[in-house]
């Protein structure tokens, strides 16, 4: 057997038995190896790909708050939601059916995990979900309520859903805080499985499940 044979041969063991010790090898060894290669994998494979896919920074987020939720989520009643809050959005001048056009109509609730897509000012409409650098810890997710150009820079201001009120920093968003816009949901609750362990870090009003202001 020549050179480049015999180096075929060895490589061809060497996956045979990385392949068995990351999805067979049921050992304390085996399971490191596995975490240790489904970590790199995501880290330095998974989410690189997921950034050039969907021209954004932070594809997938987890809901952290419940300034986004509708009681019951998608099991909800919209009547009904509609009609503890419709004073608010009157005061917006966005009425009932404005509303049920817009994109996550029945909100989202803190630990649901939710895709992200970069975006161009231009594009982004009001009741529109964004993704927006707020200089807190972490970025904040807020439906659109209004959007006005100054010198040809889009400034956009924002609202959560389940908030009374608008935050200080959501009146004058500008293009550069924008990290992305969400687009579906792709799992509810999931994201508790982090959440969970940093729960004790929150004020006690920022603490567990979510309810309806």
């Amino acid at each position: 057997m020549n050179k480049e044979g015999g180096s075929r041969s060895k490589f061809r063991q060497f996956l045979k038995k990385f392949w068995f010790i990351v999805w067979k090898d049921n050992s304390i060894k085996g399971w490191i190896i596995s975490l240790i290669f489904l970590f790199i994998v995501i880290k330095f494979i998974f989410f690189p790909f997921m950034n050039l896919v969907t021209g954004t920074e932070l594809p997938m987020a987890i809901v952290e708050s419940c300034s986004m939720y509708h009681k019951g989520n998608v099991f909800s009643g919209f009547d009904n939601w509609w009609e503890r809050h419709d004073n608010k959005y009157a005061s917006l001048s966005i009425s009932k059916s404005n509303f049920q056009d817009f994109n996550f109509k029945r909100g989202f609730s803190k630990g649901d995990i939710l895709f992200i897509v970069g975006t161009k000012p231009e594009k982004l409409k009001v009741g529109d979900i964004i993704i927006f650098d707020a200089g807190q810890q972490n970025p904040v997710i807020h439906r659109i309520i209004g959007i006005k150009t100054e010198e040809g820079d889009y400034i956009f201001s924002t609202i959560g859903d389940n908030n009374n009120g608008q935050l200080s920093f959501e009146n004058n968003i500008i293009e550069e805080q924008i990290v992305g816009k969400a687009v579906f949901r792709i799992v509810p609750s999931l994201g508790w499985a982090k959440l969970i362990f940093f729960e004790h870090l929150r004020t006690p009003a920022e603490r567990g499940f979510c309810y309806e202001n």
